[in-house]
């Protein structure tokens, strides 16, 4: 006798209930929304879950029903899955409340907001060493995912500019823009989106997982508008070379007279190198790099929903991008793909350099940094697992002073000793633990942390490596030392418990069994009536 594959939840709900004597729903029960405590407020009215309801309830009943719905969501500060910030002080929370009704472009309206969004690019220029002489040119976006739209439209539009110079046809073959296999879909978004043709230069273990700049340069040609270089990987947290690609395109440029600038995806970090890896070359200071962005809500630490754009200087921002606007009341200018946006993204982003300083955002990002070395040392110490991140492991070569500390001890606080990427760890089964457990599959250590209330993904690489799989941990500035330390003691005991066969599930609870049962046949298909009995209460036959 088998189970039934799939029940719909909805009408089973809806045949389940008591027969509405008093109330006309008119067949319209299994979309029905509940009211919580209807009883203590005396409310009879049922809302559907689906359309608009005929009339509504009191705003206390709302906001009952729908805080109730999202505490099903994860804890944001467990959701180690995601880059995006998600804590800010109570001062920071007070300032938005009090602005989350203004809109940034009403730039006549909300002056101050408006400045305050200007002194905002300005700092962050003058950290990215935009020119001295050049004036800050850049804006404030929804998101990474809007400002490498802008980024990308401004590349094409030079190379559209320079290709029409030459006498030459821009659009057979048309544009095309060059970049790592492992880029975040943002990037690729913007070729489909405005019919660029991507690139994708594989990466492997020898890259770093990451683009390598000469294979990098086999995908090169005349009609290559510009190339993505991504500073953090969202799989490694590893950064790909800016120098190195800016070396490469110098030669390319020497030999064939042909100019292809840089746009570098720093979404995570253009906020993270230039605090703890000073001295590392990757922004403005290197002439090829046109455009830079970064999402101010991840390592910016600001809350969600907004990113920035800043480019070398105003010549890099075609004209034909920026538009005139006179309905507001005065004459604004405008050069983002969004129109209206929230001013109170951009005010928490002022509150956090102000609140922070250039040795505020150092402190947090060194340490950081010291609890993904923690936790990358002690994975891999375990033995159960090997980290494709690199930030726990010191550079190769280094200076005299680096050498010295290399021979004193192994475990160093100076971040500017370890190989440069994201306070990230992305690791996997090591290789002798998947010969031992073959049949544990890696992506349960997700599943049983998850019901803990840790959010860890596991999931493969970027293409060419998709055989591989990882699990990543991004570590910000809400994981405490206590937290961290938790997060590896139960990485470990989930991960022992799989390998003891002390699963929840009956496939994971086997899954050892299975290989200790190799050699004398597979009985795994019967019902394993030993480990009921061990890790259960009840018992039931099979029907």
């Amino acid at each position: 006798m088998s189970l039934a594959q799939h029940v719909d939840a909805d009408k089973l709900i809806a045949i389940s209930k008591d027969h509405p004597t008093r109330k006309h729903t008119h067949g319209k029960q299994s979309t029905l929304h509940d009211i919580p405590y209807a009883s203590r407020y005396d409310v009879e009215v049922e809302l559907p879950r689906f359309s608009m309801p005929d009339s509504g309830v009191s705003a206390k009943t709302v906001y009952q029903i729908l805080h109730d719905e999202l505490l099903l969501d994860g804890n944001p500060n467990m959701n180690l899955a995601s880059f995006v910030h998600t804590w800010v002080p109570d001062e920071c929370s007070t300032l938005m409340h009090e602005n989350i009704n203004k809109n940034l472009v009403d730039q006549d309206e909300y002056p101050a907001a408006q400045s305050i969004h200007e002194r905002c690019i300005s700092m962050i220029s003058h950290l990215w060493h935009a020119p001295k002489e050049a004036t800050a040119m850049g804006t404030a976006t929804t998101g990474s995912s809007e400002a490498i739209m802008l980024g990308g439209l401004a590349l094409k539009r030079q190379w559209q500019e320079r290709m029409k110079a030459k006498g030459k046809d821009i659009h057979n073959p048309g544009p095309n823009i060059v970049m790592g296999a492992e880029a975040q879909v943002a990037l690729e978004k913007f070729a489909r989106y405005f019919e660029v043709d991507a690139k994708l230069v594989p990466i492997s273990k020898e890259s770093g997982y990451v683009m390598d700049p000469k294979k990098a340069m086999e995908y090169v040609d005349e009609n290559t508008i510009g190339i993505f270089v991504i500073l953090g990987s969202t799989y490694t947290g590893s950064f790909e070379s800016v120098e190195g690609m800016a070396a490469e395109l110098d030669k390319y440029e020497a030999e064939t007279g042909i100019s292809i600038p840089i746009h570098v995806d720093a979404a995570s970090g253009g906020f993270v190198a230039p605090f703890a890896y000073p001295d590392y070359k990757w922004d403005f200071k290197i002439p090829r790099v046109q455009s830079i962005n970064a999402s101010g809500h991840k390592y910016g630490m600001s809350t969600v929903g907004v990113g920035w754009i800043i480019w070398r200087s105003a010549e890099y921002l075609p004209k034909e991008l920026i538009f005139e606007l006179h309905y507001l009341g005065a004459t604004d200018y405008s050069f983002n793909l969004n129109f209206s946006r929230p001013a109170h993204p951009i005010l928490a982003q002022m509150f956090t350099f102000l609140n922070l300083g250039f040795s505020g955002y150092k402190r947090i990002m060194d340490n950081n940094l010291a609890k993904a070395r923690l936790i990358s040392r002690a994975l891999e110490g375990s033995g159960y697992f090997t980290c494709l991140s690199q930030v726990h492991n010191p550079k190769a070569g280094g200076n005299a002073a680096q050498k010295v500390l290399k021979a004193a001890t192994v475990d160093v606080d100076d971040a500017t000793y370890y190989t440069e990427g994201l306070p990230v760890v992305s690791f996997r089964f090591s290789d002798e633990t998947k010969a031992k457990y073959p049949n544990v599959k890696q992506e349960w250590i997700q599943l049983q942390l998850r019901s803990i209330g840790w959010i860890v993904p596991n999931y493969p690489l970027a293409p060419n490596c998709e055989d591989t799989e990882i699990l990543r941990v991004v570590v910000r500035e809400s994981l405490s030392g206590d937290l961290a330390r938790k997060l590896i003691e139960d990485i470990i005991q989930v991960t022992e418990e799989l390998f003891s066969d002390a699963g929840p599930s009956y496939s994971m609870s086997i899954a050892a069994r299975r290989t200790k049962q190799s050699d004398i046949g597979d009985k795994t298909e019967q019902l394993d009536t030993e480990h009921i009995s061990n890790n259960q209460s009840t018992y039931a036959k099979t029907c």
